[in-house]
C-alpha cells in the first residue's frame, strides 16, 4: 500500500488554519517598507491600502505569516514580493533582528494589537526597499508617505488592529520622533 505525501508543506486548507488558529499562537512577520537616503536616513515609509480582517478599508504594514520550515528571513522576503512586487528589491539582512515583538489577541484591549481571528506574534522589522514597488495581491494601493505624514493624525486613523502603534514603534527604531 503506498502512502501519499503532501507536497507542499507549510500551506494549511481554510478549515486547517481557521482550527490552529482557534487552539495556538501562529507567528507572522511584519514588515515597514522604508526608502533611505544615502546615509541610510529613512526619507518615505509605504503603506498598502486594502481590506482589513473586520472588512474595512485601511492602511496596513507587509506582514503575513511564516510557513512551517520556513526561515524567517525567507518568509520576509516572501511576503514583500508578493505585497510589493518582485522587483522592490527589500534589503533583508542575512540574520535580521526584530525591532519588536508584536502580540495580536482576538480580544481587544489586551495589547494595542488586535486581529479578531487569531492569537498571532508577529516579528516586526524595517526594510529598506530600493526597487520598483507595485502592490499586488489584495492590496489596493501602495503609497509613500514622509516619516512625519505617516506618524501623523490622519494616517494612524486608517490604520487598525494597532498596526499603527506598530509602525510608530518603527519610526522610533529608525531614529524619528513619532
Amino acid at each position: 500500500m503506498t502512502e501519499t505525501t503532501d507536497t507542499s508543506p507549510g500551506w494549511l486548507s481554510r478549515t486547517e488554519i481557521e482550527d490552529a488558529r482557534g487552539r495556538l499562537p501562529i507567528v507572522y512577520v511584519n514588515a515597514v517598507p522604508v526608502r533611505v537616503d544615502d546615509s541610510g536616513a529613512v526619507t518615505s515609509v509605504g503603506l498598502l491600502l486594502g481590506v482589513a480582517p473586520d472588512e474595512t478599508i485601511s492602511r496596513s504594514l507587509v506582514s503575513g505569516r511564516v510557513l512551517y520550515h520556513e526561515r524567517i528571513r525567507d518568509a520576509l522576503l516572501r511576503h514583500l514580493e508578493k505585497d510589493l512586487g518582485p522587483v522592490a528589491l527589500p534589503h533583508v539582512p542575512a540574520s535580521p533582528q526584530p525591532f519588536t515583538v508584536a502580540e495580536y489577541f482576538p480580544t481587544p484591549g489586551i495589547t494595542p494589537f488586535h486581529d479578531p481571528r487569531q492569537h498571532a506574534v508577529s516579528l516586526a522589522y524595517v526594510v529598506p526597499v530600493t526597487g520598483d514597488c507595485r502592490p499586488r495581491q489584495d492590496a489596493l494601493d501602495l503609497v509613500w508617505f514622509s516619516p512625519e505624514e505617516a506618524a501623523g493624525d490622519s494616517v494612524q486613523q486608517e490604520m487598525s488592529g494597532g498596526q499603527g502603534v506598530l509602525l510608530r514603534q518603527a519610526l522610533a527604531h529608525a531614529g524619528l520622533v513619532p
